[in-house]
């Protein structure tokens, strides 16, 4: 039996296929199409990476889970059609939700409550009049495989306004328009149904073959570390800096950006920074990342002191909108300036776990790290110095063995 992981994250797509030993056996990946964000291409995206794995593989698939960047959202008509292009993780148009209340993780300008309630405010009557179902980017491609619309998973929903401790959409909710594009939320790694038949023919797997509830990009991430104890904590080094902290408590504090996500009997607890891999590559290639991170003196400070950040505004570990990024002075030495921005977001990690330990009287045991930006061993070293915790290499880093691990149920075991 295999169980196969799809992590759809901001620029293309990876699987991961694993046995029932939690072994690799095999993984394709595929860049999206185009640049510009279209579901159309997502699809095609999903039959290219299941049709890309050997058919002897995609023969013993037992089960089929999807993650996807967290609020990212799309508006369906009845049938499951999008009306609209999507609206990204990070598209901040709508504004922050006044309706949420403030210690909401959808009192944001990002959330998926907001893009919801911009849409509904902003689009064409004749679109409105169509529109059946809210769903996110894992939602609608797992429906793409078992039929069934308007079906999310609370890690999802939980940027909609989903209360994960109470499992149901609290009463402020129920008040707005958009309610009824609300879907049906259950937990993530829960059976939906088996694969539609025309699909499971298409693409050469089981008719039995179960597709599941998927999660976030993020959690994919953490789940796929191998974390399980609480104190144990997984930092996503991507496009952005995601922290998630496994605790025995929720954790809500909307001035850190701080929320918690229900894992198995457990909470994920942590937030989402906006500086990271994306600040880097405005200025530097990977090429130039690699070679100019070797040239770096880790054992002395680099006397700079940034907040990176691509344009303006910050989610973690503090939530202000309207923060402008911090990139001067800038040296002449591109090896000085790198050394500075890794340091910063080195101390920004460092901010935000000193912020989750504090608010849950929670001792941080370890740290796993996940993303691309675990491949940098500057950056590692960096960290390791701000952080003074325990850096531990985790079973895999990428989000689609995360999710491969949730088809196969192990987070019904944390």
């Amino acid at each position: 039996m295999n169980y196969l992981g799809i992590d759809f994250g901001t620029s293309g797509a990876r699987a991961i296929a694993i046995d029932t030993q939690e072994h690799i056996v095999a993984e394709t990946r595929c860049p999206y199409p185009s640049s510009e964000p279209d579901a159309a291409d997502w699809q095609q995206t999903l039959w290219a990476l299941i049709t890309q794995l050997p058919i002897t593989v995609r023969q013993q698939i037992g089960a089929i889970a999807i993650d996807g960047t967290s609020a990212t959202v799309l508006l369906c008509d009845r049938h499951h059609k999008p009306l609209t292009s999507p609206l990204l993780y990070n598209d901040a148009r709508g504004g922050v939700p006044t309706v949420a209340p403030a210690q909401s993780p959808a009192h944001s300008a990002t959330s998926s409550l907001a893009k919801a309630l911009w849409w509904q405010q902003n689009l064409p009557t004749n679109l409105l009049a169509k529109a059946h179902y809210l769903v996110h980017q894992a939602d609608w491609l797992s429906s793409l495989l078992h039929g069934q619309p308007g079906i999310s998973d609370y890690n999802n929903a939980l940027k909609l306004g989903f209360n994960p401790q109470t499992l149901h959409y609290p009463d402020w909710i129920q008040t707005l328009e958009i309610r009824d594009w609300l879907p049906h939320v259950i937990a993530p790694g829960s059976t939906i149904s088996p694969i539609q038949n025309h699909i499971a023919e298409n693409l050469n797997l089981p008719q039995n073959c179960l597709i599941k509830t998927g999660t976030t990009d993020s959690i994919a991430a953490f789940l796929a570390s191998g974390a399980s104890f609480p104190g144990d904590a997984v930092t996503s080094l991507g496009s952005t800096l995601v922290l998630k902290l496994l605790s025995p408590v929720a954790i809500h504090d909307s001035a850190s950006g701080i929320y918690s996500h229900r894992l198995g009997q457990q909470w994920l607890v942590g937030g989402a920074s906006n500086t990271g891999g994306a600040v880097l590559r405005q200025y530097f290639s990977d090429h130039e990342l690699r070679l100019l991170s070797l040239q770096i003196d880790t054992s002395q400070p680099s006397d700079l002191d940034y907040y990176p950040l691509t344009t303006a505004g910050e989610r973690f570990p503090i939530n202000d909108p309207n923060l402008k990024p911090k990139l001067t002075p800038r040296p002449a030495d591109p090896v000085k300036f790198l050394h500075g921005l890794l340091e910063s977001m080195a101390r920004i990690e460092t901010v935000g776990y000193q912020k989750l330990a504090a608010l849950g009287n929670v001792s941080i045991k370890r740290i796993y790290t996940a993303g691309g930006g675990a491949q940098n061993p500057t950056w590692q070293t960096l960290r390791a110095q701000a952080l003074g915790l325990p850096l531990v290499s985790p079973l895999h880093t990428e989000a689609a063995y995360g999710t491969a691990r949730l088809a196969a149920g192990r987070v019904a075991q944390l």
